[in-house]
């Protein structure tokens, strides 16, 4: 796919401890396949099996981050990474914390005007009276979900006082903070970014009650709707909050921004994933393909993009691998 000598040598992480390990080894594989597709040299490490602090890095020229959930969303193999001097795939690690934190994002959110659903945040350690004043400031519905999780891990919707109780102790099986927040009562939405640029917009429809781990990995019944029928305006809105979203929080590369759409067909933002599922059946892969962009050209984009970031240094310069530089030029200049 490519010419002789432009290839990379490319670590593809994928795996590691969290909850999502399974979902980030489908990633891993995927992009690996991918890339080597597309002519690049790839070796695939998993954080689980070997430990990355120890790996000589000057024999890659990028990683691409296949890791979901902790010590791949939250800044730490980016901080890692960094510290390294090799560049990755994605959000740096500033940005991929804030993502990472409902409870972060939300207060940037609202700093920018991002349109996000009320919420309070709470702890494993508050009682029960102290959560039931918080919610009723909230009013019902509402969401209890992790402060730190995704794939819809520990989240519950919970439509009376009496099922609050189960709703936090599902909650606090992932994290020792959580967030309540109102819920929007309408359509799920997604909207994948490459930098800022939008895909097309996703609605999302499954029979469960909400899109949670089973609509997402195991219910083939969940559809995935492009021609919504819906508004040209409302679709050019949501992709504009979307855009304000990802520039609140400062995220680059990829990212995939999930929204309700409520009656009166204003979007609110729920987060923003900065290491989206990437299989050829992800989200963000399926509204790329739609584009005309397929999944071994995306993966081939996204490592070469990689080469236009430059790393902090410690004395605050910046710079690439001299193989890395290399690369770069003969990439920029074809």
């Amino acid at each position: 796919m490519i010419e002789d000598g432009l290839s990379l040598r490319v670590a593809v992480l994928a795996g590691g401890d969290s909850d999502e390990r399974s979902v980030s080894l489908k990633s891993g594989m995927a992009v690996a396949e991918a890339l080597t597709q597309a002519g690049h040299r790839v070796l695939h490490l998993d954080p689980a099996i070997v430990e990355l602090s120890g790996i000589d890095w000057s024999q890659f020229d990028v990683a691409f981050v296949a890791l979901h959930g902790r010590f791949g969303e939250d800044g730490q193999v980016q901080q890692l990474l960094d510290e390294a001097q090799v560049p990755y795939s994605g959000s740096n690690a500033l940005a991929s914390r804030l993502a990472f934190s409902k409870s972060a994002s939300k207060e940037r959110f609202e700093q920018f005007g991002v349109p996000t659903p009320r919420y309070s945040l709470i702890h494993y350690n508050d009682d029960l009276q102290k959560i039931s004043r918080k919610t009723s400031e909230i009013g019902f519905p509402l969401v209890v979900k992790p402060d730190t999780q995704g794939s819809s891990l520990g989240v519950s919707i919970v439509r009376t006082p009496e099922q609050l109780p189960n709703a936090l102790k599902l909650c606090f099986q992932y994290d020792v903070f959580g967030v309540v927040e109102t819920m929007i009562e309408g359509t799920e939405w997604t909207v994948g970014l490459i930098d800022l640029q939008t895909l097309p917009a996703i609605k999302i429809e499954t029979d469960r009650e909400f899109f949670d781990w089973q609509a997402k990995y195991e219910d083939d019944g969940t559809r995935y709707i492009f021609d919504a029928d819906i508004p040209p305006a409302v679709i050019k809105n949501m992709e504009l909050v979307a855009q304000n979203a990802c520039i609140a929080l400062g995220t680059s590369g990829l990212a995939r921004v999930d929204l309700r759409l409520d009656a009166q067909n204003q979007p609110w933002v729920l987060e923003i994933n900065t290491v989206p599922g990437f299989t050829d059946h992800s989200l963000l892969p399926k509204a790329a393909a739609r584009m005309g962009i397929d999944f071994v050209t995306l993966c081939d984009r996204i490592v070469r993009s990689c080469l236009e970031k430059t790393i902090p240094q410690r004395n605050g310069d910046h710079q690439l691998s001299p193989h890395a530089f290399h690369m770069k030029r003969r990439i920029l200049s074809d």
